[in-house]
């Protein structure tokens, strides 16, 4: 049987693959989890505003309570506020009602520990087990041991105040575009650029339930792109669903991914001697011009798997501060327990207005390689790493290009693909030699 919680918690299909039968599951073994050394424990609860949250929010905290916990219930916030809060407040988990990026009629539940940080493997394993275990054993309190609701969505700004504390600039002066998704930024994002001082012309701050990331948000830059020359914009940002991600435009219309804000961020905390180590953290999938502009201003990049998991587990591990990946998932870790979009956003604009210039001249500084993906399918994934000819057609491939680029070949951790990407200054000739490593593939994997 498939293991219920994901990379990111339990998602599905809202009211069938994630009910609130489940989701009613899930609060009361999470009371019974958490309880166990606290009394009534207690759970601060974050949405996104899809029409399938507050079903599921309402049958969550009703677990919680069934179970003797409190419920506190947050409203439409980031999934990085939850985890601050959770942190600030001394609650024993927070969880996020969201599945990010995902449209609007998939939804997903996920948990934070007390400390802010995602729960280990384990701890989700433990739950898993309460979850599905039948009968239900787990205590029902009644009289005053049951559990109750309080809401608290003003809580918000709290959040939002941290967040602004963490950059030092003003931000007066700058005219930026802001695309919310329709999503769980749609009151922070705008609110906290106003009061660091910005001229803010805010898009996508409408939810209605069923338009959240419809051609919209960190997935759709076009819009943003087009208001910001319309609006002779600075800068345009661009949250996810759930606000835990970031991207940005500049004043060109051009789009700016993760790999480059984390440049302009950490070239900035160089010059200020911040950055510990001189080192950023990202992931395999990084692009090639990061790792050369880092090195270039007498820097260095810490390489890890595919996941944000993982780069926060570097980042902890070497008491680094800065990491994330392409995809505009970033972390400050001295500020946030997981990406957060907000202060990933704040954070880029204060480097714009210290630097004095365009945005399209911060992100020059790195050179974009072109990245070329195919995904092979093949019958059977075992033993691809031993083959010689796959390890061959690699080799030459990677002699080939040098030290101006690269070839990573890596097995899909879902499927029966094996992934071929290739990195370097020339597009068809990364389109040959990909062609040429899958071929390989083909032939040997079947």
């Amino acid at each position: 049987m498939a293991r219920l919680f994901g990379t990111d918690g339990v998602r599905g299909l809202a009211n069938a693959e994630l009910n609130p039968e489940l989701a009613f599951k899930m609060g009361r073994a999470a009371t019974y989890y958490f309880g166990k050394e606290h009394q009534r424990p207690t759970f601060y609860i974050g949405r996104d505003t899809r029409i399938s949250g507050q079903m599921l929010e309402a049958a969550l905290a009703a677990g919680i309570c069934s179970a003797g916990g409190e419920a506190v219930l947050l409203g439409v916030v980031p999934t990085p506020a939850v985890a601050y809060l959770t942190r600030k407040h001394g609650a024993q988990a927070g969880v996020v009602i969201s599945a990010s990026h995902n449209p609007f009629p998939d939804n997903g539940i996920k948990f934070f520990a007390g400390t802010g940080y995602k729960l280990p493997d384990a701890v989700e394993d433990e739950l898993e087990k309460l979850i599905e275990a039948q009968p239900d054993a787990m205590p029902r309190p009644t009289a005053d041991g049951v559990g109750f609701i309080t809401n608290k969505h003003d809580m918000l700004n709290e959040y939002i105040d941290y967040a602004i504390n963490t950059v030092e600039t003003s931000l007066q002066g700058l005219k930026i575009v802001v695309d919310c998704a329709n999503g769980a930024a749609y009151e922070a994002t705008p609110a906290a650029l106003r009061k660091l001082g910005a001229e803010v012309v805010v898009l996508n701050d409408k939810p209605n339930g069923t338009n959240i990331n419809a051609g919209c948000g960190s997935t759709h830059l076009e819009q943003l792109q087009a208001v910001v020359l319309q609006h002779n914009a600075d800068l345009g940002l661009a949250n996810d669903g759930d606000a835990d991600r970031c991207l940005a435009v500049d004043e060109t219309g051009t789009d700016i991914d993760g790999d480059q804000m984390m440049l302009i961020c950490a070239l900035e905390m160089l010059k200020q001697n911040t950055l510990p180590e001189k080192t950023l953290v990202a992931t395999v999938m990084s692009n090639l011009g990061m790792h050369q502009a880092m090195k270039k201003a007498g820097g260095k990049v810490l390489v890890t798997p595919v996941g944000d998991r993982y780069v926060l587990e570097a980042m902890l591990k070497h008491n680094l501060v800065l990491g994330g990946e392409q995809s505009g998932h970033i972390i400050f870790s001295q500020y946030s327990t997981t990406g957060d979009g907000l202060i990933t956003a704040l954070k880029l604009a204060a480097a714009l207005k210290q630097s004095g210039k365009k945005m399209s001249e911060l992100s020059k500084v790195m050179t974009r390689f072109p990245q070329l993906l195919v995904n092979v399918r093949v019958k059977s994934k075992e033993g691809w790493e031993q083959n010689a000819k796959i390890a061959a057609a690699i080799k030459a491939s990677d002699d080939e290009l040098g030290d101006n680029g690269r070839i990573l070949v890596r097995p899909s951790g879902t499927e029966p693909l094996i992934r071929v990407m290739a990195e370097g200054p020339s597009l068809p000739d990364l389109e040959r030699i990909v062609a040429t490593i899958a071929d390989v593939i083909k032939q040997e994997q079947g």
